[in-house]
């Protein structure tokens, strides 16, 4: 009996063993929708990279992902928009902040015959703030000569959620209206002078697929794989730029981007700079609390931005140009667990 007992102790403490050795480490974020797209890609590539850790990423925007990593509740955060110092200084400790690719945000719409539109910041902002109410407006018509413009009413369709690309959207009215700085303002949320909301970029180009006469704004590869008709915008050279990786790539080959990563490339100069262009960024802590946690997430950062930087192109994605994949690398190595 004394051997039964200890056989069968023997064989749990062997299958408890061998069942640890392949357990999976669960590493938790939450954030951007944005990125949401090539950071599921990256996820599912690092596991064959490595098997020992598995990524739980929940795309519940911007806001939320700055709210999240504040309060501890994930391992890392992820935003379209830099945190503020107000918000930065109510975390626990030092969030460091990541940038990884670059993407843009498009002016999506549902018109008969899905022409090909034209239009300039002036027109953008005046529909955002309710003061282009038709499609056959003289704004629109005169950047759009030779288009059959219909006498629709424009059904404005914003974001309902705190959002990165919200941010970047706003970043861009407010650097090209005074009008929309002064009343509205810039942020992963703001109070829309007009327009139905919709969550995350899938809940926008839900409506806007849906709602004949409807305009809105997501990130290029949402308007890409939902088959939508987005706008050629004039940039700050002049020229109507088309959003695309070239574009997008461009805008960000004239950022300046200071230490902290803190940065925007909106309406960036240059021929060629598609205008409502921004980065994404991971936020973590600098001083993570589980070592064993923190030491797999900086394993990952660094292959994500060796490795995983050259898959973003194939998503539509802007990567880092390689002087600053060295400097956020560098960053990466004050992470300490």
């Amino acid at each position: 009996m004394k051997k039964l007992v200890f056989s069968i102790f023997g064989c749990v403490a062997l299958l408890a063993m061998h069942t640890g050795a392949y357990a999976q480490m669960l590493i938790n974020g939450a954030g951007a929708t944005f990125p949401y797209p090539i950071y599921s890609k990256w996820f599912d590539e690092y596991a064959k990279v490595d098997p020992s850790v598995r990524f739980n990423y929940q795309s519940i925007g911007s806001g939320g992902g700055q709210k999240q990593i504040t309060a501890g509740t994930v391992d890392f955060g992820a935003s379209d928009g830099p945190m503020s110092d107000e918000n930065l200084a109510k975390a626990p400790g030092k969030i460091l902040h990541i940038p990884t690719v670059a993407g843009a945000d498009v002016i999506t719409y549902n018109l008969p015959g899905d022409p090909k539109l034209k239009l300039d910041s002036d027109a953008i902002a005046s529909i955002y703030l309710g003061n282009i109410t038709k499609w056959n407006d003289a704004k629109i018509a005169a950047l759009n000569p030779g288009v059959n413009l219909p006498d629709l009413p424009v059904v404005v369709v914003h974001r309902s959620d705190g959002s990165g690309t919200t941010f970047i959207f706003t970043d861009y009215l407010s650097s090209i209206s005074p009008a929309w700085e002064k009343t509205v303002g810039k942020g992963t949320s703001v109070k829309w002078p007009a327009g139905l909301g919709g969550k995350g970029n899938e809940g926008v180009a839900g409506q806007v697929k849906q709602l004949s006469g409807a305009v809105g704004y997501v990130e290029l590869i949402y308007a890409e794989q939902n088959k939508m008709p987005y706008a050629d915008v004039k940039n700050a050279a002049g020229n109507f730029i088309t959003p695309s990786l070239d574009s997008i790539t461009a805008a960000l080959a004239t950022a300046k981007i200071p230490d902290d990563f803190r940065f925007s490339m909106v309406n960036a100069p240059g021929d060629k700079a598609y205008p409502i262009s921004g980065t994404t960024w991971l936020l973590v802590y600098q001083q993570q609390t589980d070592a064993a946690k923190g030491k797999k997430l900086v394993e990952f950062l660094n292959w994500a931005m060796t490795k995983g930087e050259t898959i973003a192109s194939s998503l539509d994605y802007a990567s880092l140009p390689e002087s600053v994949q060295q400097r956020v690398l560098e960053r990466i190595k004050t992470i300490k667990y």
